[in-house]
């Protein structure tokens, strides 16, 4: 009779259910995975029967079937060592079956029997309370990540002996305790925003992206402060909600990006690829991994020199800041991917990087200015929010200018406009005003009679999409939640108006 042991894989960033079925057959002794199981489970056969055999445990001298179901689900990484070398000593009589019901069992076993570290032990977890298991046993090292689902107990094992042990009833598997649910405060060392003089405009674009997560566009000459103001966003944005790092941390947890040992992530993600990042690295590839848009869920994603970027690199990005997600359909199957992001990009006006610039004159001939501009598409452009030229500071700013504010006073008024936000729409979605989709636009806004006629009069005005008036509207929410006021007024509007420039390459 087979005996079925519960466990999972990972589809994208979540958790699947797997049954994993063993039986036994009095036929030639070899070892059978069926399933639709990838080579890395295949091999499983092997490690399993030396850590049982380390274990001091009998391997069957039998047919060893091991059956993943559902067949026609794909199953891959190396999770279900365990739980098949479980399976094979449950259903060879060596360890009892009583707690199989409901617990599931989850990690990779070296040759001598070894829990190894487990990719997306959160994600794992979590679909196995959803499953309704009551336990859940992995490597120690996934512990403190594990622990934080609510409604499963979780265990863990350093190796295959202290699992069968507990099995048997004769040793305890070591539990963490739940780590508390306030997540560290964002920011950046050795950085602040008070290193930055002049440029208020551009601070105050920067303020506005983090209080509403909107997307922002820094359009200057080189050394004007582009990156220097990007790096320092970190600083400013706003504090993560135990719901958001829960999610942050199934992301990176399956990219593999969480150390051993690690809990919760505890800062919003900051990701800068460079300008050569192919398409799959970006959004994700065959393997249905998430790429660098999705490792920016609920944070920045930085990409400097944006016009260096391939332009159909870049066009993939149209999708996610719309939707605020990535669906990928690949040979392997389809996957959908978070990916709320605030993308804040840098760019220089042409190629020589000095158009506009006050004292330095532009040498580009027009066909080379011509093409820079195409690299960056207008679709792509209407989908960024905030876009503001970037002037470069005078010498006397400078040398003997103040500080800038700093950023613990900046990020005091972005915790408050978040908190605005949240009381607003509640913990469903939308999280902040730069998902607002549709009807929502209007009635989070609730403009006044004179904010829309200021509204109607730029939409006129300056020939823009139906797409830029949701956007600046977006955007004079997250002004009016800086200011504190309860709706959008003209004051807002007029703010939100000014950042939008005609296109890279025109005068400010």
């Amino acid at each position: 009779m087979a005996v079925v042991v519960r466990s999972g894989t990972l589809v994208g960033v979540d958790g699947e259910a797997v049954a994993v079925e063993v039986d036994l057959l009095r036929r030639l002794p070899a070892v059978v995975v069926v399933g639709l199981a990838s080579a890395a489970v295949r091999e499983s056969a092997d490690r399993v029967r030396s850590a049982i055999q380390e274990a001091r445990f009998d391997f069957p001298k039998m047919r060893v079937v091991v059956n993943l179901a559902p067949a026609d689900l794909r199953k891959d990484g190396s999770a279900f060592d365990l739980p098949i070398a479980v399976g094979v000593l449950a259903a060879s009589g060596q360890v009892p079956t009583e707690k199989l019901a409901d617990t599931a069992f989850f990690g990779e076993l070296s040759l001598e029997g070894h829990l190894r570290g487990l990719r997306g032990a959160l994600p794992l977890t979590l679909m196995a309370a959803q499953q309704g298991c009551s336990r859940v046993v992995l490597p120690i090292d996934a512990l403190p990540q594990a622990a934080v689902v609510p409604g499963v107990e979780v265990l863990g094992a350093a190796d295959l002996g202290q699992v069968s042990a507990w099995l048997c009833g004769k040793g305890e598997l070591q539990r963490e305790a739940i780590p508390p649910m306030v997540v560290a405060e964002s920011g950046a060392a050795g950085v602040d925003l008070a290193a930055v003089r002049g440029q208020h405009r551009a601070r105050r674009a920067l303020e506005v992206a983090a209080a509403g997560g909107h997307n922002l566009l820094m359009i200057g000459s080189p050394g004007c402060g582009k990156t220097m103001l990007a790096a320092r966003l970190p600083t400013i944005l706003p504090s993560l909600t135990f719901a958001e790092a829960l999610d942050i941390t199934r992301v990176h947890s399956v990219a593999g990006l969480i150390p051993a040992g690690a809990g919760l992530v505890s800062q919003r993600p900051f990701r800068a690829p460079h300008h050569s990042v192919s398409a799959a690295g970006l959004i994700g590839g065959a393997n249905l991994l998430p790429g660098e848009v999705s490792l920016a869920h609920h944070g920045v994603l930085f990409l400097d020199e944006l016009p260096e970027f391939q332009r159909h690199v870049l066009e993939l990005l149209r999708g996610p800041l719309e939707d605020r997600q990535i669906r990928l359909s690949r040979l392997q199957g389809s996957v959908t991917l978070p990916a709320s992001i605030s993308l804040i990009a840098a760019a220089n006006p042409c190629p020589c990087g000095f158009a506009g610039h006050p004292a330095r004159a532009c040498t580009c001939a027009s066909p080379a200015l011509e093409r820079y501009r195409a690299r960056l598409s207008g679709p792509l452009l209407d989908r960024l929010d905030l876009q503001v030229w970037v002037q470069p500071v005078e010498t006397n700013h400078l040398v003997r200018g103040q500080p800038g504010e700093s950023s613990a006073a900046v990020r005091v008024r972005v915790d408050a406009a978040r908190a605005r936000q949240r009381a607003r729409y509640g913990a469903t979605h939308p999280l902040n005003n730069a998902e607002l989709q549709g009807d929502q636009i209007r009635e989070a806004a609730d403009p006044s009679p004179d904010a829309v006629r200021a509204l109607e009069r730029t939409i006129d005005a300056h020939g823009l999409s139906g797409r830029a008036w949701a956007r600046i509207l977006k955007v004079a929410r997250t002004i009016a939640d800086l200011d504190g006021a309860a709706r959008v007024e003209p004051v807002h509007v007029h703010e939100a108006s000014a950042y939008r420039v005609p296109g890279v390459g025109a005068n400010p």
